[in-house]
């Protein structure tokens, strides 16, 4: 059977920000079906994974990449699986560290603090649950499902407990779910519904009732373990995601803009849902559709070619079309640091190879020199005091969307040298977040 794709009624929106950053961090209006959460980058003193003291620039960006080549693998899991809020401003603190912004709120009858990193290639929200089986050690409580008198457990007869292959499967009344992630992380509990609490300021909050969600009960190989987190906030488009939940209250709609990862000083993100996404002038927004398949549920885009050096390439237009197998194509991810250009083989056209090419034909020709770097990036050069004359690329989306990258979000400097910073995709092309930190604000 082909694969059936076809457009979503969602768009895509890149508006540069320029000053409206700012005004994101400033906006206090807010609408009836609209919500804005506020993060900082990881690397803050707000971030319970700060790290700053103990990292150079370089290891926080070698850790980065050693994350999105972990995801990277869990993308071909995911490619081959089959078949009262009156008030609407809520501004919740998160944090920045790779995959994940964690978000802070609150859930069941006490109130209980969570923290939970937010993923937007993650479906299930879980966090930690007592009683334990195998609980990793964390900062905060553990949440106690016996205490909340808005706790209960997911009937076996739920739709999502009766998908045949999917993370959920009926184990004596109880729906189980099982979750596998990138990098090795694994967690079981008991799929459950509780009310989600968003404080607003320290005496209201924007509360939603029966949300599903996952309680842990055993957790392996927990990369965030004695911090403040708990668990796992998904923000993708699979059904129990709580993007997909809210849906009626978002309209399906977020935005974000991220600000430079080499920048030491701690900066505030916003992210924002629903009608609290300000409206911006037509001529600085360009839009293109997302496209949607069965079973893939991240955000996927029609990418047309890239330009290299304002020089549009030739690939064919199958090149990042998504395929039959449910691999390839192109999907926007923050959660990705770098860039990937799939490495496969289409139409007898390597994508990445290509463009690895061009870079090294042209800094070649400039009479760098090839050297290596302890990320383990491809493509490095020295780089003379003197060189200024780095490359770009152009990313055309469907619709006449062009998404320029310069050269300081197109590569990695060090002090004596320099990387280009896309890596291999060997599943899909992702923009990730290296290339999305120009003043630019992603509209979902």
């Amino acid at each position: 059977m082909s694969l059936s794709l076809r457009f979503l009624s969602a768009k895509l929106f890149l508006c540069l920000c320029l000053t409206l950053f700012q005004h994101h961090v400033t906006f206090s209006a807010s609408n009836p079906t609209g919500l804005t959460l506020r993060a900082v980058l990881d690397d803050s003193p707000n971030s319970p994974l700060y790290l700053i003291e103990n990292m150079t620039i370089a290891e926080r960006i070698e850790r980065f990449i050693q994350v999105t080549n972990a995801k990277d693998n869990y993308l071909n899991l995911n490619a081959r699986v089959g078949p009262d809020n009156s008030n609407s401003l809520s501004r919740v603190v998160m944090a920045r560290d790779g995959l994940f912004y964690s978000v802070w709120l609150l859930i069941g009858s006490q109130g209980q603090e969570v923290k939970l990193l937010m993923d937007t290639g993650g479906g299930l929200t879980w966090t930690q649950c007592q009683p334990c089986l195998n609980c990793f050690p964390q900062n905060l409580p553990i949440y106690d499902s016996r205490a909340s008198t808005t706790y209960s457990t997911l009937s076996c007869d739920h739709p999502l407990c009766q998908v045949e292959g999917s993370l959920y499967t009926c184990v004596d009344d109880l729906c189980i779910f099982v979750h596998n992630y990138h990098g090795g992380l694994y967690t079981t509990g008991v799929a459950s519904l509780e009310t989600f609490y968003f404080p607003m300021d320290p005496s209201t909050a924007l509360t939603f009732n029966n949300l599903v969600f996952g309680c842990s009960r055993d957790s392996r190989n927990v990369v965030f373990q004695d911090t403040e987190l708990s668990g796992i906030f998904g923000m993708n488009m699979m059904p129990d995601s709580l993007m997909s939940q809210l849906s009626s209250f978002t309209n399906f709609r977020f935005s974000y803009c991220l600000v430079p990862f080499p920048d030491l000083i701690p900066h505030t993100l916003v992210l924002r849902f629903g009608d609290d996404i300000p409206l911006l002038p037509p001529e600085r927004v360009k839009t293109t559709m997302f496209v949607h398949a069965p079973y893939l549920y991240n955000y996927y885009v029609n990418l047309v070619t890239i330009s290299f050096l304002n020089d549009r390439l030739g690939f064919p237009p199958s090149q990042f079309q998504l395929r039959e197998d449910g691999l390839g194509g192109c999907f926007v991810d923050s959660g990705y640091l770098l860039t990937a250009i799939e490495d496969n083989y289409v139409g007898g056209v390597n994508a990445y190879d290509v463009l690895m090419d061009l870079f090294t034909a042209y800094y070649e020709s400039n009479n760098l020199r090839r050297t290596t770097d302890p990320s383990g990036l491809d493509m490095c050069f020295e780089r003379p005091n003197d060189f200024n004359n780095f490359a770009n690329l152009t990313f055309h989306f469907d619709g006449e969307a062009d998404y320029f990258v310069p050269p300081q979000h197109l590569h990695i400097f060090q002090q004596d040298h320099f990387c280009v910073a896309i890596t291999r995709g060997r599943y899909a092309t992702v923009l990730g977040a290296w290339q999305q930190q120009i003043n630019v604000c992603f509209m979902m």
